[in-house]
């Protein structure tokens, strides 16, 4: 019972952590962001945080793991919506870059999440997002709407083609005006796999 007690308070203090962190990275940018005033806001100390996250940037990784989760499944689920797999996979693809218009998003995930985590690519949220379009992928070569291409090397360049032009937009001096322009660069890169006919 003590253990499984103290496991509940340590997720919970990870979750107050978490969101307190989320909400200062979002208005200040991590770089302005100050833990101490950080931890006040979740009701707890500098070392509530070092103990469960190491540092600021352990935090960081936590809430950038958190938001891009969040913004795989809302990309799977308007997928979801699509009439076929294959317009699935482009709207999920669409509805992924589009996100880099929020401004959380934005701010936490496309511009300070890179800058201070390094490669995106790399991070385990962009593995399960892989992993998605892989089988997408696989299912599309099978039932011969795509070419014979390996699956794993074409979910690879989807969901760098997304990722990519998510970053390009969210760093661009005109998001909005650029966002056409991720989508439509997109869906080209994408149209290029499909099987004739």
């Amino acid at each position: 019972m003590a253990v499984g007690r103290r496991a509940e308070k340590m997720e919970a203090t990870r979750a107050k952590l978490i969101a307190a962190a989320r909400k200062a990275f979002a208005e200040q940018g991590y770089a302005e962001a100050s833990m101490d005033e950080l931890t006040a806001a979740a009701g707890l100390t500098r070392g509530a945080l070092y103990h469960n996250f190491g540092d600021k940037r352990g935090l960081l990784a936590a809430v950038v793991q958190q938001i891009d989760s969040e913004m795989a499944a809302r990309a799977q689920a308007f997928a979801a919506r699509q009439p076929s797999p294959w317009e699935g996979l482009l709207a999920e693809g669409a509805a992924y870059i589009e996100m880099a218009l929020e401004p959380e998003v934005q701010r936490i995930v496309l511009l300070d999440g890179p800058a201070v985590l390094g490669d995106p690519s790399q991070w385990p949220s962009q593995n399960a997002c892989l992993a998605t379009t892989r089988r997408t992928v696989e299912m599309l070569v099978a039932e011969g709407v795509l070419k014979p291409v390996d699956p794993e090397a074409a979910a690879c360049l989807l969901n760098g083609a997304a990722l990519n032009a998510a970053l390009w937009t969210a760093a661009s001096p005109a998001p909005a005006q650029a966002l056409p322009k991720a989508i439509a660069a997109f869906r080209c890169l994408a149209e290029g796999l499909r099987a004739a006919g």
